[in-house]
């Protein structure tokens, strides 16, 4: 990043891979940044991002390039918009849970599910082929992996983390 000075960037990860789980979370965006929390990721790509699905936070409002709804905070990135438009403005908190169980994924943001899918169907084979994903293996085929908070180069605040198993 040449603003900070930083060469390499790392996100942070769990020691352990998760399967089934609620995880909560408060997360603020700083503005004009871009985020995220890929869940049940791999080491089997160079970034996280690149083998599980990840719930996007980011300036919904005042990001400089253009944002498509896949791309808007609470979408699962590239692959499902949310719902609603209910992230707050960069600089305050968001209330962010993420529920996984077994092939059943929800997206909620600050009280309202954003976003449902169910993983290994035929609608998530079909709308990974349309999205940035389709020629990304192993991306989103894991039944368990590591949860990322995403280092896009700073911006991002994180704190309340709690990890429920189902």
């Amino acid at each position: 990043c040449k603003e900070t000075g930083v060469q390499k960037r790392a996100d942070l990860i769990t020691s352990e891979m998760y399967d089934n789980y609620e995880l909560s979370i408060d997360w603020k965006i700083s503005p004009k940044h871009n985020s995220g929390i890929i869940y049940r990721c791999t080491e089997e790509n160079g970034a996280s991002y690149e083998s599980g699905p990840e719930y996007q936070l980011i300036d919904d409002i005042g990001y400089p390039d253009k944002l498509h709804d896949k791309q808007l905070s609470g979408a699962n990135y590239d692959m499902h918009a949310p719902s609603a438009k209910v992230a707050k403005p960069a600089g305050e908190f968001n209330r962010t849970k993420i529920l996984v169980n077994n092939a059943h994924v929800e997206h909620w943001l600050n009280g309202v599910k954003v976003v449902e899918y169910e993983l290994w169907t035929p609608e998530w084979e079909k709308t990974k082929a349309g999205s940035k994903w389709m020629d990304v293996k192993p991306y989103g085929i894991s039944k368990a992996g590591y949860i990322a908070l995403q280092d896009h180069g700073g911006g991002i605040t994180f704190k309340n983390i709690k990890l429920r198993k189902l």
